[in-house]
């Protein structure tokens, strides 16, 4: 009976459409809304239009005009930029929303041919059959409501249609990152990006869509997908006390992501004892697999046996060339204003560059656009704030942080008598507007700046800062299209002023500045393949030093080295395809170049000879912004994954890597007045090439992470010096310079628990890292040409970090790190000559410094959980260094009457007790 009411049905629409089609109508619509031109089209047909209103209130400014057009004409053109269709019947009109009204059968309906319109079904192009909808129920028996899609044709060419839009918390309005999109008959999901957007390619039919994401009450709807179309989802925050997670947002990324990454959660990062209770994200990626420093108090970090300098650290695209304030101690990076973190170290995407070991990419959270907030901490040294407050109600906020140190009690309670006199403080701060254009459009810019003051002696005052500066513009084109357009600039300074009481008093200053500007689009061709491509330009401007003298007394000659400049300029592109149904690829390639500008001056050097002042041929001058050298490169990233199943997958990857700046330091560890030197007609460009091959797991429900990797690199033209060298105000520094070749190579395990009451992570690195600095000649050639381990070579590295909660409120958290002692180069002899006495010295970094181990507690005391407080706080009592071990950060030597003895340096060498209050408004 159904089938025959249908059949019914469709013969009197195929005499309506042709009576339809007789009538002209001459009309004309002026900006009116769509409601006003149906009832003027019915008042000139005399016809009788059916919809709902609903359907037509929300489309306004309609115009056109027409001369002697059909009905099916009128209407095809005012609602083709609707979601509305059309069908005629006799002096009837029947609007319908998304879905059409169909005037034949579609093929097979029967059993039989297609019948109906011979015009429609003889077309080229591919027939839209109906789509019969198939209902869904939740398991509560609920019909699950439905949703439409996009607007249905009648005819099509194409076989697939996208479903786009962004997932946002109800109540901050704030976008989701990393929430899960699930469709019915898909072997994967997608995840929304930093903006909350996704995109999600299907065909025509009906299919159940499900958005998870962590803390976010499900959202599930039926979808009928008749074209492309917009589906905008915001989830209710879900009200119930959650398992922690560490580390990352989404427990399974570490298996399934193809470029691997390392992520740090910022919020439990809270909860790990550091020194003086400070919270430090940076310090937490140390205690991961392949991350290290040269030691306790120092600054840099060593990612895969490579140089401090070879890490590129990024805030929100700005380059931080000195993260970290008091030596190492502290971090120079607020915490409460920081949403992301994450670490390249194995496979490092095609739009990065300028650095040969890693990325550490960190971003700044939104402020909030609903509501004023603030955060902060008060500990013994430190205090922390960040504030947020809407600009305009949702669609702009403003985030400001600061902290600042008064850390001159320390020094005065150190049983030093040389440091009674010394004086330490440090500031930071940062601002971060963004504004939300519009659904399609994002603004943000960020300000940052540090500074340090110290004078460890009373004589010197050493300042050193930060000051970076990045505007954004995130911009969807389409459903297909987006990209991004970052500025930005920074800058990083040291000055010292000597104040003795002598007449050698002096001010001495440094400072290296980049401009950058980076252009990064993306393109989604479909759901197996997808492109990242965009070009990226960078100046550099180096002061390499200056001095003057300081009052009218000194004697000090003023001297100031030439100016460097620099232009870094590449092209990138890279593909993530899906090759097999188990095996992704993501294949890169960014090519580099680089130029020495002008003006400037540069020594040619006699060959066959040791490169020294003595051996300098002819000196060439540049004008401004010519060209002294230019190096070019291509730079090759691929990474590939194959999932054995979904918790379980290998990963293999390949780099290369250029790096056209060097840091020039003759000291064993970094230091703040360290100076950067850029690459030129003497100094060339540092360049690496990384293999990596690793197995993923998780076990038990992603309750338990392992990961096994090991890597092999190889690397040329690494920056080291000869000994004694000469490095601050030289003018002639490629004199001094070494330039030679590193290898390194290691295993990385860890293991993570990541739900339950007791979680946290375990990590164990072998690893070593060497250098060689061979020459024909003797003077240029350390350890015979051979190599031999690196200043920062650790074979052992193994840290514990634990966090067991007693209940919602209280938590005991732990921290054990236990290394490898640095090598060191020690004196084996001494011999006499012309009545003096001279040192005989090992062969460079032949020994090595006692181990390292440290066992770090802290008690976390959360307060109450009512949600309706003014504020929230906690408070994190701890104890760092429990064991009171006396680390050693060097080992050096001094002659006291003919003996050489070998005197300990430390930082901490006693346990360092903290407590610190942690407050939420």
């Amino acid at each position: 009976m159904k089938n025959s009411w249908i059949i019914l049905f469709f013969l009197c629409a195929q005499i309506g459409w042709s009576q339809g089609e007789e009538k002209r109508i001459t009309v004309t619509f002026e900006n009116v809304d769509l409601q006003s031109a149906i009832l003027q089209l019915e008042g000139l047909c005399d016809c009788t239009f059916f919809y709902q209103e609903p359907w037509v209130d929300q489309y306004q400014g309609v115009s056109g005009s027409f001369q002697n057009a059909t009905m099916k004409e009128i209407l095809k053109n005012l609602l083709d930029t609707t979601s509305l269709n059309y069908f005629l019947l006799e002096d009837r009109v029947i609007l319908t929303n998304n879905n059409r009204i169909y005037g034949y059968l579609p093929k097979g309906f029967f059993g039989a041919q297609e019948i109906g319109d011979s015009t429609v079904a003889n077309t080229s192009k591919k027939i839209n059959s109906p789509i019969f909808e198939k209902s869904y129920r939740q398991s509560n028996q609920q019909i699950i409501p439905t949703v439409k899609i996009g607007k249905s044709s009648e005819i099509t060419n194409q076989e697939s249609f996208t479903i786009s839009g962004y997932v946002t918390n109800t109540k901050t309005k704030k976008p989701l990152v990393n929430a899960l999109i699930i469709l019915e008959g898909r072997n994967t999901g997608v995840k929304t990006d930093n903006n909350g957007y996704y995109n999600i390619e299907v065909k025509r039919g009906t299919y159940l869509f499900e958005v998870n994401d962590l803390g976010m009450e499900n959202f599930k709807r039926r979808l009928i997908v008749y074209n492309n179309g917009t589906l905008n989802i915001k989830l209710e925050e879900k009200i119930e006390q959650l398992e922690a997670v560490i580390l990352q947002s989404d427990v399974n990324n570490a298996v399934t992501d193809v470029v691997t990454k390392t992520e740090i959660d910022i919020k439990e990062s809270k909860n790990i004892p550091l020194a003086l209770g400070e919270r430090d994200v940076l310090k937490v990626a140390a205690t991961l697999p392949g991350i290290t420093t040269a030691g306790e108090g120092t600054i840099g970090y060593n990612v895969r046996g490579g140089k401090s300098d070879q890490n590129l650290i990024l805030l929100d695209e700005a380059v931080v060339y000195n993260p970290q304030h008091f030596f190492g101690i502290f971090s120079a990076l607020n915490p409460f204003v920081l949403g992301e973190a994450n670490i390249y170290k194995s496979s490092i995407p095609a739009s990065y560059g300028g650095r040969l070991s890693s990325v550490f990419d960190l971003q700044t959270k939104d402020a909030s656009t609903d509501k004023f907030s603030l955060e902060g901490a008060i500990g013994p040294v430190t205090a922390n704030i960040a504030l947020e407050t809407p600009i305009v109600k949702e669609k702009s906020g403003l985030l400001i942080g600061g902290r600042a140190a008064y850390a001159n009690w320390i020094l005065d309670a150190l049983d030093e008598e040389s440091l009674q006199d010394s004086e330490a403080s440090f500031y930071d701060g940062i601002a971060k507007y963004n504004h939300q254009i519009s659904k399609n459009a994002k603004l943000e810019a960020m300000a940052y700046w540090s500074r340090d003051d110290f004078s460890i002696t009373s004589d010197s005052l050493y300042v050193y800062g930060n000051k970076a500066f990045s505007l954004r513009w995130n911009q969807k084109f389409n459903d297909k299209n987006s990209g991004e357009i970052a500025l930005s600039s920074s800058e990083y300074s040291f000055d010292i002023e000597f104040d003795g009481d002598s007449d050698d008093d002096f001010e001495l200053g440094y400072r290296i500045n980049e401009t950058a500007l980076k252009l990064h689009f993306r393109h989604l061709y479909s759901d197996r393949l997808k492109f990242d491509y965009g070009v990226a330009s960078k100046l550099y401007s180096v002061n390499p030093g200056s001095i003057a003298p300081k009052g009218v007394e000194s004697i000090v000659e003023p001297l100031t080295i030439e100016k460097e400049r620099a232009l870094e300029s590449a092209v990138f592109v890279a593909a993530e395809v899906d090759l097999f149904e188990k095996f992704t690829l993501d294949a890169g390639l960014r090519y580099s170049i680089y130029n020495a500008l002008g003006a400037g001056t540069q020594n040619v050097f006699q060959e066959g000879v040791p490169r020294e002042e003595s051996s300098i041929t002819e000196t060439l001058t540049f004008d401004e912004n010519e060209v002294i050298e230019t190096y070019s490169a291509p730079e090759v990233r691929v990474s590939g994954r194959y999932l054995f199943t979904e918790d379980f997958s290998l990963k293999a990857s390949y780099n290369s890597t250029y790096q056209y700046i060097h840091t020039l330091s003759n000291n064993t560890t970094v230091s703040p007045i360290d100076t950067w030197k850029l690459s030129d007609l003497n100094i060339e460009p540092q360049s690496s090439q990384q293999y990596a091959l690793g197995l993923y797991k998780n076990f038990d429900d992603n309750t338990y992470e392992m990961s096994l990797e090991g890597f092999y690199k190889t690397s040329k033209n690494i920056l080291d010096f000869k000994t004694g060298a000469e490095i601050l105000l030289n003018e002639n520094i490629e004199t001094e310079v070494l330039q030679g070749k590193g290898k390194a190579y290691g295993v990385e395990f860890l293991v993570k628990k990541q739900k339950g009451k007791l979680y946290g992570w375990l990590g164990y690195t072998y690893s070593r890292s060497f250098i060689q600095l061979d020459s024909p000649f003797d003077e240029e050639r350390v350890n015979n040409g051979d190599f031999f381990p690196s200043n920062f070579d650790r074979p052992h590295d193994f840290s514990l970090v634990t966090n067991y909660r007693f209940t919602k409120r209280f938590s005991l958290a732990t921290n054990f790190i236990y290394q490898t002692g640095r090598p060191v180069t020690f004196p084996i002899g001494t011999f006499s000559f012309d009545g003096a006495e001279f040192t005989v010295f090992s062969d460079r970094n032949k020994f090595r410094i006692p181990d390292f181990f440290r066992l770090d507690i802290g008690l976390n005391i959360e307060g109450n959980h009512k949600k309706n407080k003014l504020a929230h706080g906690f408070w994190t009592i701890s104890v760092y260094n429990v064991l009171g071990r006396n680390n050693p950060l060097s080992v050096f030597f001094v002659t006291e009457e003919g003996e050489v003895k070998a005197l300990q340096s430390s930082v901490f060498s006693v346990p360092v007790p903290s407590i610190t209050y942690n407050f939420k408004f």
